[in-house]
C-alpha cells in the first residue's frame, strides 16, 4: 500500500481531527462519551431515540457483580497492583459465550433468521402471529441443530431479568423497537412449545436485538458489550484497590483445596 486510509482519526501539530470534526472546537463539552462510540462505529451521528437506547444497552452491561470476569481483574489486580491495564485486560477476555458474548450471538441468530425470511423472499411479518411463525421455525432450527438458544434463560434471574422489559419499553417510546426487537419478543412466546419449559428473555438477549436494530454491525455488538463492562470492571478495580478481596480470595481457596493424587500409571 502507498497510504493508509482512515476516516477515524488524525493530528498535527496544531490540531486533532475525530470523524471529520475539529475534536476541541466540535467535540469536546458537545457530544457525549455514548454518541462519540456510536459514531465512531456507525460512521453517522444517532438520533437522539437511538442514543437513549444505545446508552440504555451500555448501563444495562455495565455490572453484574461478582462475576467470573470481574474475580479474574480483581484477582490480577492482587498479583500484579503495579498493573492496572494488565487487570482490565484479564476481565475483558473472560467475555464469551457464557458471560457478555450472547449480546453477540443473539444479534446473529436474529439477524439470521431475517436473512431467512428475506431470502426466501417473504416480507417482514406485519403481525404477531406473523412473527410467531418465524420465531417458531427459527427455534425449531437452532434445536434440530443441536444448539442452544441463545437470549433464552438466566442463572440468577429466573423468573425473569429485570433488564428486559426497560429496554422494550424504552426502545418503544423512542420508535426504534425493530424487526430484532419483535422477533427477539416473539421467540419469548413460542420457544416453550419447542423447549418444553418456559425461559426469561435475558437482557444480554434484548440488548443484542436492540443494537442490531440501531443498524450496528452484528461482528462489532460483543465490542459494545465490553465497552459497557468497562466501566464496571473500573468501578471494581478502585474498590479492589479501596478495600481489597484478592487475597482473602485466594487464601480460602487455597484453605479448601482438595488435592487429589493423580491415578498412576
Amino acid at each position: 500500500m502507498t497510504s493508509f486510509p482512515t476516516s477515524i482519526g488524525t493530528a498535527d501539530e496544531t490540531s486533532i481531527t475525530v470523524l471529520g470534526k475539529d475534536l476541541a472546537d466540535d467535540l469536546m463539552g458537545q457530544v457525549g462519551f455514548a454518541e462519540l462510540a456510536f459514531w465512531l462505529v456507525a460512521m453517522r451521528r444517532p438520533t437522539s431515540g437511538e442514543l437513549r437506547v444505545f446508552e440504555t444497552v451500555l448501563v444495562s452491561l455495565a455490572d453484574h457483580g461478582f462475576t467470573p470476569t470481574v474475580l479474574a481483574a480483581r484477582l490480577t489486580l492482587t498479583g500484579a497492583p503495579e498493573s492496572v491495564q494488565g487487570a482490565l485486560a484479564a476481565g475483558l477476555l473472560g467475555g464469551g459465550s457464557r458471560f457478555i458474548g450472547v449480546t453477540e450471538e443473539y444479534g446473529r441468530f436474529l439477524g439470521d433468521a431475517l436473512a431467512s425470511v428475506r431470502a426466501s423472499g417473504r416480507e417482514l411479518p406485519a403481525s404477531d402471529a406473523e412473527w410467531d411463525a418465524v420465531a417458531l421455525e427459527a427455534v425449531r432450527a437452532q434445536r434440530a441443530a443441536g444448539l442452544l438458544v441463545p437470549g433464552l434463560g438466566h442463572h440468577l434471574h429466573k423468573n425473569g431479568d429485570p433488564r428486559t422489559p426497560v429496554l422494550f419499553a424504552i426502545a418503544r417510546q423512542e420508535g426504534v423497537f425493530g424487526p430484532h426487537l419483535q422477533l427477539f419478543e416473539a421467540v419469548g412466546r413460542v420457544h416453550p412449545e419447542v423447549l418444553g419449559r418456559t425461559l426469561p428473555l435475558n437482557g444480554a438477549g434484548a440488548c443484542g436485538a436492540a443494537l442490531s436494530d440501531l443498524g450496528l454491525p452484528v461482528e462489532i455488538l460483543r465490542g459494545f458489550a465490553l465497552l459497557a463492562r468497562t466501566a464496571g470492571l473500573l468501578g471494581h478495580l478502585a474498590e479492589e484497590m479501596r478495600t481489597p478481596i484478592g487475597l482473602d480470595l485466594y487464601a480460602q481457596v487455597e484453605r479448601d483445596t482438595d488435592y487429589r493424587p493423580p491415578p498412576e500409571g
